[in-house]
């Protein structure tokens, strides 16, 4: 494409030098410059990238993209803000791809992983080729790849469209991060469904305040568009059970479907029934009722699936057929999943991070508990301290016992965030809680203790297999860890 083609959206925009030249390839990281390249300098939190314009062009850019001056052997195009830039040139380098593909955003602090999983099966047992980009992994035909961020960047995001495209996908589900909505990286994307999960305490070393936490989430809602094309119709699906829902609801100029439990809402849950093989409840619709048993435990689940519901029926999916689907799935990598290594009590690894969603996985525990509960969890490091001793009083509040552990300490000692989530224990009973710095210790330490109808839950990192301590990666999987632990407590 030539550069004058390319820059067509833009505006403010200064080219100094040929605008003619053909642009093979878009980058903002000068490690993967290739000749041809239009070179993207990004201000960052450690790094800016206008530092490296000169090594781009060594590299082959032949031109670059600014917000500052920059002395480079290339055409310079000047803009006020290239993040933006970057966003409308990755859309229009891709030629658009969003504007065919069908693309369901799905936001909110928990749930986010599940609730595209049961979309994405919704759909793809209505024949429908569709791709998923989330924290697990992003998957275009039947290639899976892993992924460095919840939702990537607006080139990676829209060269993952093109893919998508090139080989039929008719439906994307990703999931949007705050950050992304926060940094643009959803800009430029054209999106068909948007939907809302839940809005609780998370991210505020980032936002700072819940406020802005809650407006970049509303992003997500205020990007839906105006169009009314019968084709092309927006819906927003939120939770009526959230406050945040209200705000959300006045920023989208889209068709709203929205769903809960507590509140009156177009997709309702009633009879909700939890055990150990699952969670079952009457689902009242604007397509009629009908009784779902899910192999998912837990209330959380029930929402995640309420809201992958409204999805289908705003697809036009029969609610038979909905439910068929959603009653298929097994469960989802790392969330609420079973560690079975033939032990006589049960281990549970789950991503719940937050307050919310702890919470949420050890009040369903003690729905079905027997016996006693555990709990390990940890913090991560260069994360919301605020929640640290928030965590901590969830834990013994609903387990017999916590073990506070390491999560990944990344640059921060790893004491020291225990000591912040101590803080909050200060009127609990000693015996309520123990802190075992590594992890693979406490997890043993908690296994160790366990009998016959005993529940463990081993929270914070669910499918993650690394941990980060002091800029390493290091191997580390809580559910080997556990197979391990339990392999040696089934030999005492």
């Amino acid at each position: 494409m030539l550069l004058r083609d390319l820059l067509a959206p833009l505006l403010p925009v200064k080219v100094t030098g040929e605008d003619s030249i053909e642009i093979t390839g878009l980058t903002a990281d000068s490690r993967k410059v290739k000749p041809g390249c239009l070179f993207i300098c990004l201000p960052g939190f450690t790094v800016d990238g206008h530092q490296f314009a000169a090594k781009a062009v060594e590299m082959g850019a032949v031109a670059v993209l600014a917000e500052k001056d920059v002395d480079v052997p290339a055409t310079i195009v000047r803009v006020p803000d290239t993040r933006r830039a970057m966003a409308m040139l990755a859309d229009r380098f891709y030629g658009s791809p969003t504007r065919t593909l069908k693309v369901i955003g799905v936001t909110g602090t928990n749930g986010k992983t599940t609730t595209t999983h049961l979309i994405d099966k919704i759909l793809h047992d209505q024949q429908k080729q569709t791709g998923l980009i989330g924290t697990i992994h992003r998957r275009i035909g039947e290639v899976t790849e892993e992924m460095k961020n919840t939702t990537p960047d607006a080139l990676e995001l829209q060269e993952s469209f093109r893919r998508m495209l090139d080989i039929g996908t008719e439906y994307a589900t990703i999931e949007v991060s705050s950050h992304a909505l926060e940094m643009g990286r959803v800009r430029g994307c054209e999106i068909h469904t948007a939907v809302f999960t839940n809005l609780t305490q998370d991210h505020l070393d980032y936002h700072k305040t819940m406020e802005n936490y809650r407006h970049a989430k509303s992003l997500l809602f205020a990007q839906l568009g105006n169009v009314y094309d019968p084709k092309r119709l927006k819906t927003a699906v939120l939770n009526a059970d959230d406050e945040a829902s209200a705000l959300f609801a006045t920023v989208t100029p889209a068709r709203v479907i929205t769903y809960g439990i507590d509140k009156p809402a177009d997709v309702r849950a009633e009879e909700i029934s939890i055990s150990t093989q699952g969670t079952s409840f009457v689902a009242h619709t604007f397509a009629g009722s009908i009784r779902l048993s899910l192999k998912l435990m837990g209330k959380f689940n029930v929402y995640n699936a309420l809201a992958a519901m409204a999805v289908g029926l705003a697809e036009g999916i029969p609610l038979a057929e909905i439910k068929s689907s959603l009653e298929q799935v097994q469960g989802v990598n790392g969330r609420f999943e079973a560690v079975n290594a033939g032990q006589p009590f049960a281990v549970l690894v789950d991503y719940s991070h937050t307050p919310d969603s702890l919470e949420n996985a050890l009040t369903t525990i003690r729905e079905f508990a027997k016996g006693k509960v555990f709990c390990v969890v940890g913090c991560g490091g260069d994360r919301d301290k605020t929640k640290r001793p928030i965590m901590a009083q969830i834990a013994t509040k609903y387990a017999d016992l916590a073990v506070l552990t390491s999560d990944n300490p990344r640059s921060e000692e790893p004491e020291a965030i225990i000591s912040d989530m101590l803080a909050g224990l200060a009127e609990t009973a000693p015996e309520r809680y123990t802190s075992i710095v590594d992890r693979r210790e406490a997890i043993h330490h908690a296994v160790s203790q366990a009998s016959e109808g005993d529940v463990i839950l081993i929270a914070g990192k669910g499918h993650e297999t690394y941990q980060i301590i002091k800029g390493e990666v290091l191997s580390f999987d809580d559910r080997e860890v556990a197979k391990e632990a339990i392999a040696l407590w089934k030999n005492e």
